[in-house]
C-alpha cells in the first residue's frame, strides 16, 4: 500500500515510546516540503491536549549575514559552510541528553521576512518526549555534519519530482520579496546546487516519503 500522512504520524508517535526523549530528522533537499511536513506532525501529534511534541528547524543555525559578509560566504547563503553545524549538532546533543530534566531549552529559530537567524525563539519544554527536527543537511557525512545523525532517532528524507520542487522555491522567494527573475536566478545559482549535494545523501535515510505522503502546500 502507498505510503499515507497517517503512517507517517503512526510512526513519529511510536518514536516516543519508553518515556525518553526521541528526535526524529526530516531532510530533503530545498522545497522538497520538510517543514510543512513537520508541522502537520507537530500539529496532529500534540492536538488539542498538552504539547508533547516540538519542532526544532536547521534553519536557526544559519551564519548572520554580517559574519556571511565576513567570510566572503554572503552569496552562498544556504550551503553547508553557511551554517553553525557544531552548534547544531551540540543542540541535539543537549535536548537528548537531558542533564537537567527540568530545564527549558532553548532553541533559535529563522526569520523568513529578515532572513536572519533568531536566538532564543524556540522553547523546547522538558515535557517535550519527541522533537522533530528538519533541515537540509541531517545526512551530510562531513565537518560537523556528520556529528548530527547519530543524534538522531530516525531521519525521513522528502522527495519531490524537480519540476515541482524548483516551482516552489521560486514561489517562496517570490513570497519573501524578490522579483521572479531574482527568484529563478538564486534557485538556479543557490539553491540547486546544494539540492543536488542533499540528494546524495538520500540513501542513508531510514525512510524516503513520496509526494503523496506529504501535505498538500499551497505555493
Amino acid at each position: 500500500m502507498p505510503l499515507t500522512f497517517d503512517d507517517l504520524v503512526h510512526r513519529a508517535r511510536a518514536l516516543s515510546r519508553g518515556g525518553r526523549r526521541a528526535i526524529l530528522g526530516i531532510t530533503g533537499s530545498p522545497g522538497a516540503g520538510k517543514s510543512t511536513l513537520a508541522e502537520h506532525l507537530v500539529r496532529d501529534l500534540n492536538g488539542s491536549g498538552a504539547p508533547w511534541v516540538a519542532h526544532v528547524p536547521m534553519d536557526g543555525f544559519h551564519l548572520a549575514d554580517a559574519e556571511l559578509e565576513r567570510l566572503g560566504l554572503r552569496d552562498r547563503k544556504g550551503a553547508p559552510d553557511t551554517f553553525d553545524a557544531a552548534g547544531y549538532a551540540a543542540l541535539l546533543a543537549r535536548l537528548r541528553e537531558e542533564t537537567h530534566a527540568d530545564d527549558i531549552v532553548y532553541a533559535p529559530g529563522f526569520e523568513r521576512v529578515l532572513e536572519q537567524p533568531l536566538a532564543g525563539a524556540i522553547p523546547v519544554p522538558p515535557t517535550a518526549r519527541l522533537v522533530i527536527t528538519e533541515g537540509n543537511y541531517l545526512l551530510l557525512n562531513t565537518g560537523a555534519w556528520a556529528r548530527v545523525r547519530p543524534l538522531l532517532d530516525e531521519v525521513w528524507f522528502c522527495e519531490l519530482p524537480e519540476p515541482e520542487r524548483a516551482r516552489r522555491l521560486v514561489a517562496r522567494h517570490e513570497q519573501f520579496g524578490k522579483t521572479r527573475e531574482e527568484a529563478q536566478a538564486w534557485v538556479s545559482r543557490s539553491d540547486q546546487p546544494n539540492a543536488e549535494l542533499v540528494a546524495t545523501t538520500r540513501g542513508r535515510a531510514d525512510l524516503v516519503v513520496p509526494e503523496s505522503a506529504l501535505p498538500r502546500v499551497r505555493a
